[in-house]
């Protein structure tokens, strides 16, 4: 993969691929305490990265490839970018899904043209499907990462980036199957030689980093970071990673969630987990990225709104800013009363209440009350507990 093959790519897909923004928050830049760059890719025709590849490998099909038709296995973004393009070139598109994937993915991708095949419990078992039609059928089987003309296509956003942002100390760069990462640093490499490209993925999945490590692939369990949750990294893009010496970082789970969270409500963007990797690392790092400038992107926003609203949710409780409180109380009149004014004259927010008799409760006595009240901040959270205890309210934060 050459500096050239990424330059084709990009004149191949101009103006079938939107060439997004670089932008700069400054509310950012304060909780990060480093210089970052947004490359929002999350803007693209189905909210992801992943038109770049399919763009590039698609605009490569013969005149025989073209009449046989394409077929692709994924989750979610690869697949509606393989459809949106195949539609756009009159080609016929096949999009083998898992079938716990959400349908609103599957309708999506089903609005751009595609005819959606569900079949297995895993991607694995989806490629397998996606493979044995492709044979069976003449299909053109575009893969979503370990194929050359993708890797070249995804390796686009980096020209990009370098033509944006001027002088950088680092690119960061999410990890799944590894394209993104194997086109965009196969293109630094010539562009832009000495600039540090860093990778990173999630704690429950991070197979590029043990594979480069030499170490056994160990991966699984539940996660916000659906799009990179992968277990077969890409070949090529594995043996392009591992000789051009790249570093894969590791975050945790709950700093993703803090990503898309800052993400949402300082710069106003809206992240998929693996959209929000990038930032996590700043965040997961800060000796590593103190005071620098650097560029990530939020490579895709398909999330799920519900995901979306319990992230945003769960971040209130992490920074304090919402308050579970329990409290065991008399069952006498007043008493409710009583401690809404002291929540209340303490500028706190009540809003959810949830009042047990019968059964949590220890006595017919006493009953057991959770409060969920929106503060400022810890301090003023602090403040809220204060006041009930003055109360002489025996109060236990959930």
């Amino acid at each position: 993969m050459t500096l050239a093959d990424v330059q084709a790519a990009a004149e191949r897909i101009r103006g079938a691929v939107l060439r997004t923004p670089l932008v700069e928050p400054q509310a950012i830049r304060r909780i990060a305490g480093a210089e970052v760059l947004l490359k929002l890719d999350n803007l693209q025709a189905t909210g992801a990265f992943k038109e770049r590849g399919a763009a590039n490998r698609l605009a490569l099909l013969s005149a025989r490839e073209r009449a046989a038709g394409v077929i692709a296995m994924s989750a979610g973004n690869h697949a509606q970018a393989v459809a949106r393009h195949a539609a756009l070139r009159g080609v016929t598109a096949t999009i083998v899904m898992p079938r716990f994937t959400p349908a609103t993915k599957v309708v999506r991708t089903e609005g751009w043209g595609a005819n959606v095949v569900l079949h297995g419990e895993t991607l694995a078992e989806a490629a397998a499907h996606a493979h044995e039609l492709a044979l069976r059928e003449g299909l053109v089987f575009v893969h979503p990462y370990d194929d050359p003309a993708v890797i070249a296509g995804q390796g686009t956003m980096a020209l990009e980036i370098l033509e944006d942002a001027g002088e950088l100390d680092a690119l960061i760069l999410p990890v799944g199957g590894g394209g993104l990462l194997a086109g965009c640093a196969a293109a630094v490499a010539e562009a832009r030689p000495g600039l540090k490209i860093y990778g990173v993925e999630v704690q429950g999945y991070p197979a590029m980093a043990q594979r480069l490590a030499g170490q056994p692939v160990s991966v699984g369990g539940p996660t916000v970071c659906e799009g990179i949750a992968v277990r077969d990294v890409g070949e090529l893009p594995f043996a392009m990673l591992r000789d051009m010496g790249i570093e894969v970082l590791v975050v945790p789970e709950a700093v993703v969630e803090q990503a898309i969270a800052v993400l949402a409500e300082n710069a106003k963007v809206t992240a998929e987990g693996a959209g929000a990797v990038g930032l996590a690392a700043v965040l997961a790092f800060p000796a590593l990225f103190a005071g620098k400038r650097v560029a990530t992107t939020v490579c895709g926003g398909n999330i799920d709104p519900r995901i979306l609203a319990n992230v945003l949710l769960r971040n209130l409780l992490r920074d304090g800013r919402f308050l579970r409180l329990h409290l065991e109380i008399p069952d006498r009149p007043g008493v409710l009363a009583d401690i809404s004014t002291r929540v209340a004259a303490a500028g706190g927010n009540v809003i959810e209440v949830s009042h047990q008799r019968l059964f949590a409760a220890p006595s017919v006595q006493t009953a057991e009350l959770e409060l969920m009240v929106e503060v400022r901040d810890s301090v003023q959270g602090a403040a809220i507990v204060a006041a009930l205890e003055a109360g002489d309210y025996v109060v236990r934060r959930g």
